[in-house]
Protein backbone atom coordinates (compact mmCIF):
# COMPACT_ATOMS: atom_id res chain seq x y z
CA UNK A 1 0.00 0.00 0.00
CA UNK A 2 1.20 3.18 -0.71
CA UNK A 3 0.37 6.63 1.06
CA UNK A 4 0.36 9.76 -0.79
CA UNK A 5 -0.17 13.22 0.78
CA UNK A 6 -1.71 15.88 -1.16
CA UNK A 7 -3.60 14.04 -3.58
CA UNK A 8 -5.73 16.76 -3.66
CA UNK A 9 -3.91 19.01 -5.25
CA UNK A 10 -2.24 19.68 -8.60
CA UNK A 11 0.58 17.16 -9.04
CA UNK A 12 -0.36 14.73 -6.12
CA UNK A 13 -4.04 14.21 -7.81
CA UNK A 14 -2.01 13.28 -11.04
CA UNK A 15 0.35 10.67 -9.21
CA UNK A 16 -2.85 9.65 -7.65
CA UNK A 17 -4.00 8.86 -11.33
CA UNK A 18 -0.83 7.17 -12.45
CA UNK A 19 -0.60 5.13 -9.60
CA UNK A 20 -4.12 3.83 -10.31
CA UNK A 21 -3.77 3.52 -13.60
CA UNK A 22 -0.92 0.98 -13.21
CA UNK A 23 -3.08 -1.06 -10.95
CA UNK A 24 -1.09 0.16 -7.63
CA UNK A 25 -3.40 0.29 -4.27
CA UNK A 26 -2.97 3.48 -2.86
CA UNK A 27 -4.25 5.85 0.47
CA UNK A 28 -4.49 8.99 -0.38
CA UNK A 29 -4.46 11.69 2.80
CA UNK A 30 -7.15 14.55 2.00
CA UNK A 31 -8.76 17.42 4.67
CA UNK A 32 -12.43 18.56 4.55
CA UNK A 33 -11.65 19.40 0.56
CA UNK A 34 -13.54 18.74 -2.51
CA UNK A 35 -11.93 16.17 -4.80
CA UNK A 36 -10.07 17.36 -8.05
CA UNK A 37 -13.01 17.90 -10.49
CA UNK A 38 -10.52 17.01 -13.32
CA UNK A 39 -9.79 13.72 -12.36
CA UNK A 40 -12.63 11.30 -13.96
CA UNK A 41 -14.83 9.26 -11.19
CA UNK A 42 -13.62 5.88 -12.05
CA UNK A 43 -10.34 6.75 -10.57
CA UNK A 44 -10.89 8.70 -7.76
CA UNK A 45 -13.14 5.18 -6.55
CA UNK A 46 -10.63 3.32 -6.83
CA UNK A 47 -8.54 5.15 -3.99
CA UNK A 48 -8.67 4.42 -0.62
CA UNK A 49 -9.44 7.92 1.21
CA UNK A 50 -8.48 9.15 4.98
CA UNK A 51 -9.12 12.32 5.97
CA UNK A 52 -6.49 14.48 7.84
CA UNK A 53 -3.49 16.87 8.31
CA UNK A 54 0.23 16.49 8.14
CA UNK A 55 0.41 18.24 11.21
CA UNK A 56 -1.09 15.90 13.28
CA UNK A 57 1.42 13.45 13.74
CA UNK A 58 -0.64 10.71 16.08
CA UNK A 59 -3.27 10.62 12.98
CA UNK A 60 -0.62 10.34 10.46
CA UNK A 61 0.89 7.33 12.16
CA UNK A 62 -2.86 5.65 12.06
CA UNK A 63 -3.38 6.84 8.42
CA UNK A 64 -0.04 4.89 7.78
CA UNK A 65 -0.77 1.60 9.72
CA UNK A 66 -0.10 -1.03 6.77
CA UNK A 67 1.69 0.66 4.56
CA UNK A 68 5.20 0.43 3.22
CA UNK A 69 5.60 3.25 0.92
CA UNK A 70 4.90 7.31 1.25
CA UNK A 71 4.60 9.48 -1.35
CA UNK A 72 5.04 13.20 0.14
CA UNK A 73 3.52 15.53 -2.31
CA UNK A 74 1.49 17.91 0.20
CA UNK A 75 2.63 21.48 0.50
CA UNK A 76 2.14 25.09 0.11
CA UNK A 77 2.99 27.01 -2.86
CA UNK A 78 3.11 31.11 -2.44
CA UNK A 79 4.81 34.31 -3.01
CA UNK A 80 2.54 35.87 -0.60
CA UNK A 81 4.81 37.58 2.21
CA UNK A 82 1.76 37.47 4.23
CA UNK A 83 2.35 32.97 4.31
CA UNK A 84 5.56 32.77 5.09
CA UNK A 85 4.31 31.96 8.67
CA UNK A 86 1.94 29.49 7.17
CA UNK A 87 4.59 28.09 4.65
CA UNK A 88 7.13 27.45 7.43
CA UNK A 89 4.54 25.65 9.46
CA UNK A 90 3.34 23.29 6.49
CA UNK A 91 6.39 22.70 4.60
CA UNK A 92 8.62 22.51 7.30
CA UNK A 93 6.70 21.46 10.34
CA UNK A 94 4.54 19.14 8.42
CA UNK A 95 7.17 17.26 6.53
CA UNK A 96 9.11 16.94 10.11
CA UNK A 97 5.70 15.55 11.15
CA UNK A 98 5.18 12.61 8.53
CA UNK A 99 9.03 12.05 8.38
CA UNK A 100 8.71 11.21 12.51
CA UNK A 101 5.53 9.34 11.78
CA UNK A 102 7.40 7.45 9.00
CA UNK A 103 10.14 6.38 11.51
CA UNK A 104 7.90 5.43 14.19
CA UNK A 105 5.52 2.88 11.96
CA UNK A 106 8.63 1.61 10.47
CA UNK A 107 7.82 2.64 7.33
CA UNK A 108 11.58 3.63 5.73
CA UNK A 109 10.67 4.12 1.98
CA UNK A 110 10.13 7.81 1.84
CA UNK A 111 9.48 9.79 -1.54
CA UNK A 112 9.94 13.73 -1.06
CA UNK A 113 8.46 16.22 -3.73
CA UNK A 114 10.19 19.25 -3.20
CA UNK A 115 11.25 22.11 -5.57
CA UNK A 116 13.74 23.59 -7.58
CA UNK A 117 13.34 26.37 -5.46
CA UNK A 118 15.33 24.53 -2.26
CA UNK A 119 18.01 24.36 -4.85
CA UNK A 120 18.17 27.94 -4.77
CA UNK A 121 19.93 29.85 -7.81
CA UNK A 122 23.20 31.43 -9.67
CA UNK A 123 23.43 35.12 -10.64
CA UNK A 124 23.75 34.10 -14.01
CA UNK A 125 21.65 31.87 -16.55
CA UNK A 126 23.74 28.67 -15.75
CA UNK A 127 21.94 25.46 -15.97
CA UNK A 128 21.25 24.37 -12.46
CA UNK A 129 21.82 20.74 -11.77
CA UNK A 130 21.42 18.45 -8.38
CA UNK A 131 25.28 19.24 -7.11
CA UNK A 132 23.66 22.81 -6.93
CA UNK A 133 24.71 23.81 -3.21
CA UNK A 134 21.97 26.27 -0.80
CA UNK A 135 24.28 29.67 -0.60
CA UNK A 136 22.30 30.96 2.06
CA UNK A 137 18.49 32.32 2.27
CA UNK A 138 19.32 36.03 1.19
CA UNK A 139 17.96 37.09 -2.04
CA UNK A 140 15.50 33.26 -2.15
CA UNK A 141 11.54 33.34 -2.06
CA UNK A 142 10.12 32.60 1.14
CA UNK A 143 8.53 29.87 -0.99
CA UNK A 144 12.21 28.44 -1.78
CA UNK A 145 13.54 28.89 1.52
CA UNK A 146 10.24 26.57 3.50
CA UNK A 147 11.10 23.88 0.54
CA UNK A 148 14.97 23.43 1.33
CA UNK A 149 14.64 23.36 5.33
CA UNK A 150 11.79 20.95 4.20
CA UNK A 151 14.06 18.88 2.83
CA UNK A 152 17.14 19.00 5.37
CA UNK A 153 14.02 17.17 7.89
CA UNK A 154 14.32 14.61 5.40
CA UNK A 155 17.63 13.79 4.89
CA UNK A 156 17.99 14.36 9.24
CA UNK A 157 15.09 11.22 8.96
CA UNK A 158 18.09 9.46 6.93
CA UNK A 159 20.03 9.33 9.83
CA UNK A 160 17.40 7.34 12.12
CA UNK A 161 16.69 4.73 9.38
CA UNK A 162 14.72 6.44 6.61
CA UNK A 163 15.80 5.95 2.80
CA UNK A 164 14.25 9.10 0.92
CA UNK A 165 14.40 10.02 -2.56
CA UNK A 166 13.94 13.92 -3.17
CA UNK A 167 12.62 15.54 -6.69
CA UNK A 168 13.03 18.51 -7.67
CA UNK A 169 10.19 19.82 -9.79
CA UNK A 170 10.12 22.69 -11.77
CA UNK A 171 6.95 24.68 -12.97
CA UNK A 172 4.37 22.37 -14.01
CA UNK A 173 2.02 22.51 -16.58
CA UNK A 174 -1.71 21.03 -17.12
CA UNK A 175 -5.16 20.39 -17.12
CA UNK A 176 -5.82 21.56 -13.57
CA UNK A 177 -7.58 24.96 -11.70
CA UNK A 178 -6.71 27.79 -13.70
CA UNK A 179 -7.18 29.58 -9.87
CA UNK A 180 -4.41 27.89 -8.68
CA UNK A 181 -0.73 27.07 -8.54
CA UNK A 182 0.84 27.31 -12.00
CA UNK A 183 -2.49 26.24 -13.75
CA UNK A 184 -3.20 30.35 -13.34
CA UNK A 185 -0.52 30.60 -16.40
CA UNK A 186 -3.44 29.01 -18.86
CA UNK A 187 -6.00 31.86 -17.10
CA UNK A 188 -3.48 34.72 -18.12
CA UNK A 189 -3.18 33.44 -21.73
CA UNK A 190 -7.11 32.82 -22.09
CA UNK A 191 -7.41 36.34 -21.11
CA UNK A 192 -5.25 37.85 -23.93
CA UNK A 193 -2.98 39.84 -21.13
CA UNK A 194 -0.97 42.11 -23.54
CA UNK A 195 2.46 41.73 -21.10
CA UNK A 196 5.22 39.52 -20.91
CA UNK A 197 8.46 39.64 -19.09
CA UNK A 198 12.07 38.58 -20.00
CA UNK A 199 12.30 36.10 -17.65
CA UNK A 200 12.76 32.21 -18.50
CA UNK A 201 12.45 28.76 -16.28
CA UNK A 202 12.50 25.20 -16.19
CA UNK A 203 8.76 23.57 -17.68
CA UNK A 204 7.52 20.15 -18.06
CA UNK A 205 4.21 18.41 -17.90
CA UNK A 206 2.27 17.49 -15.06
CA UNK A 207 1.78 14.17 -16.14
CA UNK A 208 5.51 13.56 -17.48
CA UNK A 209 6.45 14.34 -13.83
CA UNK A 210 3.72 11.91 -12.10
CA UNK A 211 5.39 9.43 -14.44
CA UNK A 212 8.81 10.40 -13.39
CA UNK A 213 8.01 10.38 -9.67
CA UNK A 214 6.72 6.54 -9.79
CA UNK A 215 9.57 5.28 -12.78
CA UNK A 216 12.04 6.76 -9.32
CA UNK A 217 10.00 5.21 -7.03
CA UNK A 218 10.11 1.66 -8.94
CA UNK A 219 13.76 2.36 -9.85
CA UNK A 220 15.05 1.37 -6.26
CA UNK A 221 17.14 4.47 -6.02
CA UNK A 222 17.62 6.17 -2.70
CA UNK A 223 19.28 8.45 -1.01
CA UNK A 224 19.45 10.90 -3.88
CA UNK A 225 17.78 13.95 -5.63
CA UNK A 226 16.76 14.01 -9.31
CA UNK A 227 15.24 17.61 -10.98
CA UNK A 228 12.04 17.05 -13.15
CA UNK A 229 12.44 18.85 -16.12
CA UNK A 230 11.49 18.77 -19.73
CA UNK A 231 12.42 21.73 -21.49
CA UNK A 232 13.77 25.41 -20.55
CA UNK A 233 12.23 28.17 -22.60
CA UNK A 234 11.17 31.83 -21.75
CA UNK A 235 7.63 33.14 -19.99
CA UNK A 236 7.18 34.49 -24.00
CA UNK A 237 6.78 31.03 -25.53
CA UNK A 238 5.21 29.63 -23.01
CA UNK A 239 2.44 32.09 -22.92
CA UNK A 240 2.87 32.60 -27.29
CA UNK A 241 1.95 28.45 -27.02
CA UNK A 242 -1.06 29.02 -25.06
CA UNK A 243 -2.60 31.60 -26.59
CA UNK A 244 -2.03 29.74 -29.86
CA UNK A 245 -3.68 26.80 -27.97
CA UNK A 246 -6.85 29.16 -27.18
CA UNK A 247 -6.91 30.81 -30.13
CA UNK A 248 -5.93 34.02 -28.74
CA UNK A 249 -3.91 36.64 -28.98
CA UNK A 250 -0.24 36.43 -27.96
CA UNK A 251 1.23 39.07 -25.35
CA UNK A 252 2.70 42.00 -27.29
CA UNK A 253 4.58 44.17 -24.75
CA UNK A 254 7.17 43.77 -22.68
CA UNK A 255 7.21 44.11 -19.47
CA UNK A 256 11.00 46.05 -18.00
CA UNK A 257 11.65 46.45 -14.87
CA UNK A 258 10.04 49.87 -14.08
CA UNK A 259 6.77 48.71 -14.95
CA UNK A 260 7.13 45.28 -13.17
CA UNK A 261 7.93 46.88 -9.83
CA UNK A 262 5.04 49.56 -10.55
CA UNK A 263 2.71 46.11 -11.15
CA UNK A 264 3.38 44.86 -7.77
CA UNK A 265 3.24 47.84 -5.92
CA UNK A 266 -0.14 48.78 -7.85
CA UNK A 267 -1.63 45.06 -6.84
CA UNK A 268 0.03 45.46 -3.33
CA UNK A 269 -2.34 48.65 -2.66
CA UNK A 270 -5.03 46.76 -4.73
CA UNK A 271 -5.12 43.82 -1.89
CA UNK A 272 -5.49 46.02 0.64
CA UNK A 273 -8.67 47.86 -0.33
CA UNK A 274 -10.34 44.82 -1.70
CA UNK A 275 -8.94 42.55 1.26
CA UNK A 276 -8.43 39.92 -1.84
CA UNK A 277 -4.81 38.16 -2.14
CA UNK A 278 -2.57 39.70 -4.43
CA UNK A 279 -2.41 38.15 -8.10
CA UNK A 280 1.38 39.37 -8.13
CA UNK A 281 3.91 40.38 -6.15
CA UNK A 282 7.89 41.38 -5.58
CA UNK A 283 8.87 37.82 -4.91
CA UNK A 284 6.58 36.60 -8.03
CA UNK A 285 7.80 38.91 -10.46
CA UNK A 286 11.53 38.61 -9.53
CA UNK A 287 11.11 34.81 -10.36
CA UNK A 288 9.17 35.58 -13.82
CA UNK A 289 12.34 37.90 -14.76
CA UNK A 290 14.94 36.24 -13.88
CA UNK A 291 16.82 33.50 -16.38
CA UNK A 292 16.42 30.61 -14.67
CA UNK A 293 17.96 26.76 -16.62
CA UNK A 294 17.71 23.12 -14.80
CA UNK A 295 19.31 20.45 -16.24
CA UNK A 296 17.70 16.75 -16.77
CA UNK A 297 20.25 14.68 -17.08
CA UNK A 298 20.39 12.46 -13.87
CA UNK A 299 17.10 11.70 -14.19
CA UNK A 300 16.91 10.70 -17.72
CA UNK A 301 20.31 8.25 -17.08
CA UNK A 302 18.52 6.54 -13.87
CA UNK A 303 15.41 6.30 -16.08
CA UNK A 304 16.60 5.54 -19.31
CA UNK A 305 12.91 4.30 -21.04
CA UNK A 306 11.72 7.50 -20.12
CA UNK A 307 10.76 10.34 -22.03
CA UNK A 308 8.94 13.67 -21.62
CA UNK A 309 6.16 14.56 -23.79
CA UNK A 310 7.12 17.75 -26.40
CA UNK A 311 6.32 20.92 -23.86
CA UNK A 312 3.82 22.49 -26.83
CA UNK A 313 2.18 19.44 -27.47
CA UNK A 314 1.23 19.19 -23.57
CA UNK A 315 0.31 22.99 -23.50
CA UNK A 316 -2.15 22.20 -26.64
CA UNK A 317 -3.78 19.56 -25.03
CA UNK A 318 -4.02 21.08 -22.15
CA UNK A 319 -5.75 24.19 -23.44
CA UNK A 320 -8.15 21.86 -25.38
CA UNK A 321 -9.16 20.20 -22.18
CA UNK A 322 -9.39 23.97 -20.52
CA UNK A 323 -11.88 25.13 -23.49
CA UNK A 324 -14.18 21.83 -23.39
CA UNK A 325 -14.78 22.56 -19.19
CA UNK A 326 -15.02 26.65 -18.90
CA UNK A 327 -14.06 27.43 -15.39
CA UNK A 328 -15.10 30.26 -13.24
CA UNK A 329 -12.97 33.76 -13.71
Amino acid sequence: MIFVTGGTGFLGSYILQELVLQGRPVRALRRNLSFPFYLHPAILDKISWVEGDILDVNGLMENLEGCNQIIHAAGMVSFVPVDKKNLFHVNIEGTANLVNAAIEMGVTDFIHVSSVGALGRYEDARPIDEEKKWTGNKGQSNYGISKYFGEMEVWRGMGEGLRPLIVNPVTLLGYGDWNQTSCGLFKTAYREFPWYTTGSNGFADVQDAARAIIALMDSGIRNERFIISAENRSYREIFNWMANGFGKKQPSKQAGPFLTGLAWRKEKLRSVFSRHRPLITRESVAIASRQSAYCNQKLLKAIPAFRFRSLEDSIFEACSHYQKNPQPF
